[in-house]
């Protein structure tokens, strides 16, 4: 039979105290969350709504009702025949020029990065602080102020206007910020592993391919979640260093909706923007969990 604690009479009792389930704390704290909530989410169900609604519907102004009648044609039109300028392909075309972009940008900017996080966490050649204090500034040079340089570098280099261009671009762009998270968290692993491995005979692309990279899939989720999305929303370069033919889909979602041509669709917009930041949102739900984990250990450390 399970223990039973008996109290002597006129004995205080001990443990914890309860705590209250509507305390003024809790409905503050809940409140707030509450509150922030639905500051996010009412926009994002005024898009889905108005997303599935036909054009007579929508005119009746009552944004916050649900769809009469659901349908998907807005979806449809957005995904291939919205105008986007000259062109009536819709988002289709913007959608894989930004995966050609997303995808050889995200890979090409973590693998540098991961390495040169190594070798400044683990190797301290000659040098390393300045590098790194050079890298950092860079991290906070805004962009605009950059933006006519690289169209004369790329312009020279023949590449300006090309998917190849903004390639270089966002890699270059995203390599400083990449660095110190990298660093960070190389920082943060057990330095008595790389020693080990050092007396061991390891050398450098031992150590980094057999020890570094089997303990760090949180930060390489991190820098990846970062450079997707950053790469993906990213508006500014998109429509700078390149031509209309490969205008990413953020681009070509400025275009539908500012388009000035026929009758102002607000159910095809809407769509149109829920198409562009599916990837995002894909991204982090899969990943989430990760995300935390590997921000949390790569920032701990400078």
């Amino acid at each position: 039979m399970a223990d039973t604690v008996s109290l002597k009479p006129g004995a205080e009792p001990w443990g914890a105290k309860p705590r209250r389930t509507l305390s003024g704390r809790n409905i503050m704290l809940y409140g707030t969350l509450l509150v922030a909530a639905l500051y996010y989410l009412l926009p994002l169900y005024v898009m889905v709504v108005t997303s599935m609604k036909g054009m007579p519907e929508i005119r009746l102004g009552n944004i916050f009702s649900p769809p009469l009648e659901i349908t998907f044609e807005p979806w449809a039109k957005a995904w291939a025949s919205a105008c986007t300028g000259l062109n009536c392909d819709g988002l289709s075309r913007g959608f894989w020029n930004s995966v050609r972009i997303t995808i050889p940008s995200t890979l090409i900017s973590i693998l540098v990065a991961s390495v040169n996080g190594y070798a400044l966490a683990n190797w301290k050649f000659k040098g390393a602080d300045v590098f790194f204090t050079i890298l950092i500034v860079g991290a906070f040079i805004p962009y605009q102020v950059m933006l006519y340089p690289i169209v004369i570098v790329l312009r020279e280099m023949g590449i300006y206007g090309t998917l190849t261009g903004l390639v270089i671009v966002h890699t270059i762009f995203g390599m400083p910020i990449l660095t110190l998270l990298f660093r960070n968290y190389f920082s943060s692993l057990p330095e008595e592993l790389f020693k080990a491995a050092r007396i061991d005979g390891a050398g450098f692309w031992q150590i980094y391919f057999r020890i570094m990279l089997p303990m760090s899939l949180p930060i390489f989720v991190v820098a990846m979640i970062l450079q997707t999305t950053g790469i993906w929303n990213d508006f500014l370069f998109g429509v700078v260093f390149t031509r209309p033919e490969y205008y990413p889909m953020t681009v070509q979602l400025n275009n539908i909706v500012n388009s000035v041509q026929g009758v102002k669709e607000y159910n095809v917009n809407m769509a149109a923007t829920l198409l562009t930041g599916a990837v995002p949102l894909i991204v982090y739900f899969v990943s989430g969990r990760l995300f935390v984990r590997g921000i949390a250990a790569g920032a701990v450390k400078g």
